[in-house]
């Protein structure tokens, strides 16, 4: 612990003493190029002068962006290539989106993905993190590991998703490694994502990537507010004779209750934006057409979205995307509202 307090306090003497240093070659810099007033503005003002470039990329490539899209769902016979339209409508483009059949199924395995994954990937996440907190043989080899997710693409976790859990009604000779687990144990290969599938068993695979796929920052997040908590909170409640559970229930919860609350809308907010897992294991339509009980559509608000983009050409369909990216936009805003007022009461910094 010594050693560790030592080398941090080392570690904070060198930043101070690099960002010293860098003071003073900007102030000879600007002195240099007769701006020097710029080393004797106030605080505030030095601020605002050093975010310009970050606000100047943030207002071309966020700012900027989010307002076209509102301005176009207000456009009628909107044509991206040719870049002109035909009028205005207020909420005709919001009311033809709401409308359609297949926004409606989106928004709904849309809402199943984050009510459902969120909450199981960030239990599994922290009983993960506790666990490797009390391990000390091999820990940042198994950190690793559960990082590994993390750094590898999503497509292609996608792809070894659906190869484990292939086979259709057609072929179950040929079945994936899921299956072929269920019939070790004596039970009867699923028909999971092809030709036969039901609703569920298609939803549950893509959940169960989202999941795995989900574990590895929230896992890093939450060891890391573990391991900043102060040991003396847990020999103090062992002394009172609380176990395990109580320790982590009325301790390690609330001390990294900011993180959790963090996760939670990062996780929300990535969840109502899922596209990649269901490329990857449906396939680019994002329906399935011959399913048990006819066509699986397992399309998400953004699939819904780049189909329209994809026929920007066609006049009107760019203004209809813009709309359904708005909405999107508001429901994530609400849920992030949301979710903030009730980290008022629930968290404890």
């Amino acid at each position: 612990m010594k050693n560790m307090k030592e080398t941090l306090k080392e570690l904070t003497w060198i930043f101070r003493s690099k960002s010293h240093r860098m003071g003073v070659i900007l102030d000879d810099f600007f002195h240099g190029i007769h701006l020097g007033f710029i080393t004797r503005m106030p605080g505030w003002l030095k601020a605002i002068f050093y975010l310009v470039p970050a606000m100047t990329l943030l207002a071309i490539f966020t700012f900027y962006p989010i307002f076209n899209s509102f301005l176009i769902s207000f456009y009628t016979g909107y044509n991206i290539q040719r870049g002109d339209f035909i009028g205005y409508t207020l909420i005709g483009n919001y009311q033809r989106v709401l409308q359609h059949a297949n926004f409606g199924q989106a928004v709904y395995n849309t809402a199943m993905i984050v009510f459902i994954s969120v909450p199981i990937t960030i239990v599994v996440g922290l009983l993960i993190a506790v666990a490797l907190n009390s391990i000390k043989p091999l820990r940042g080899f198994y950190q690793s590991i559960f990082f590994l997710p993390y750094v590898t693409n999503s497509i292609a976790i996608g792809l070894v998703f659906a190869f484990m859990f292939k086979g259709n009604q057609n072929d179950l000779t040929n079945l994936g490694l899921v299956n072929q687990v269920l019939e070790w144990i004596g039970l009867d290969p699923i028909v999971w994502i092809g030709a036969g599938a039901r609703y569920w068993t298609a939803l549950s695979v893509i959940l169960v990537y989202t999941v795995w796929n989900g574990l590895a920052f929230k896992i890093i997040v939450f060891l890391a507010g573990i391991q900043g908590i102060d040991k003396q909170y847990y020999q103090a409640a062992q002394i009172d004779g609380a176990n395990k559970s109580k320790s982590f229930y009325r301790i390690t919860v609330p001390m990294i209750s900011p993180m959790i609350f963090y996760i939670l809308i990062t996780s929300v907010i990535g969840g109502f934006k899922t596209y990649s897992s269901v490329v990857a294991i449906i396939g680019v339509t994002g329906v399935i057409t011959t399913g048990a009980t006819g066509t699986i559509n397992l399309k998400t608000i953004v699939f819904y979205i780049y189909d329209y983009i994809a026929l920007a050409g066609q006049d009107g369909l760019m203004s209809l995307a813009s709309a359904a990216a708005i909405i999107l936009f508001g429901i994530i805003l609400f849920f992030t509202i949301f979710q903030l007022q009730i980290g008022k009461r629930r968290v404890h910094y």
